[in-house]
């Protein structure tokens, strides 16, 4: 007898660029999930050079709901992030830094959430960790409603918490890595729909780097600065709105 193939409902994304240090972490904390839905899980190798490749293999050999996807060239993380939602075959699709991880009720609590609300894209708070994942001693907040003009202000909207429905986010797609390739897709999604919400709780541990965007607060306005105008705003208004996330930066990352 033909039996239908059970349906998926959230696909995790993590792109992965030499991130063999990492990645168990990161993989090991989407199998701890304790949501009770189909899920799978894409590895998006953007071309490592280092073990990478090795690791998600194995965790591939020995869980079904793990695949691994190599890309030829190396293209940066909006492109793999891109080909992950392609291959992805979910209703909603998570997105996880191969250096990060997460609590292990996250995907609970939010499929929790979007079912109660029906919301397109539902986030949560973040906990800040240091590069060797010992706790940062700082925990990052989210508003339980977020609506477009409130992001344009600052993103509030951590990529490595976010669960969205795939169809809005294939719409869009991730765009220009040299900008807050993520804060555009969000801004898109909320600009031509409902709010997003939010869960008030650090289910997304963070690891802080000394080249990350958030810790680099010139190119990281640089960025933020090239992604209104990107938008379609003018200078007036990209330097009005720049005010506002100058304000919230010096708040969310003062350790």
């Amino acid at each position: 007898m033909f039996q239908k193939e059970e349906l998926i409902e959230v696909s995790v994304i993590i792109p992965a660029y030499n991130a063999g240090e990492y990645l168990s972490q990161a993989i090991d904390s989407v199998r701890a999930q304790t949501y009770a839905g189909n899920w799978e899980l894409w590895v998006v190798d953007d071309a490592s050079e280092d073990g990478t490749r090795q690791i998600a293999e194995e965790y591939q050999a020995k869980d079904a709901r793990i695949h691994y996807y190599r890309q030829e060239k190396n293209q940066g993380v909006a492109a793999a992030r891109n080909r992950g939602m392609e291959l992805a075959a979910g209703i909603y699709v998570a997105f996880l830094d191969a250096d990060d991880w997460w609590a292990p009720k996250k995907l609970e609590l939010q499929m929790q959430k979007i079912e109660q609300t029906g919301a397109v894209l539902c986030c949560t708070g973040r906990e800040l960790m240091h590069p060797d994942g010992t706790p940062a001693g700082r925990r990052i907040q989210v508003p339980e409603t977020i609506t477009y003009r409130m992001l344009l202000k600052t993103n509030v909207i951590p990529c490595g918490s976010v669960v969205v429905r795939r169809e809005a986010a294939m719409q869009y797609r991730f765009v220009h890595d040299e900008l807050h390739e993520d804060y555009i897709l969000w801004l898109k999604v909320l600009r031509s729909g409902s709010p997003a919400v939010g869960i008030n709780r650090p289910m997304l541990k963070c690891r802080l780097s000394e080249g990350g965007k958030s810790r680099n607060k010139f190119k990281s306005a640089r960025m933020q600065y090239g992604s209104y105008r990107f938008l379609g705003y003018g200078r007036l208004q990209a330097f009005y709105y720049m005010l506002f996330y100058m304000m919230h930066g010096i708040r969310k990352y003062h350790l």
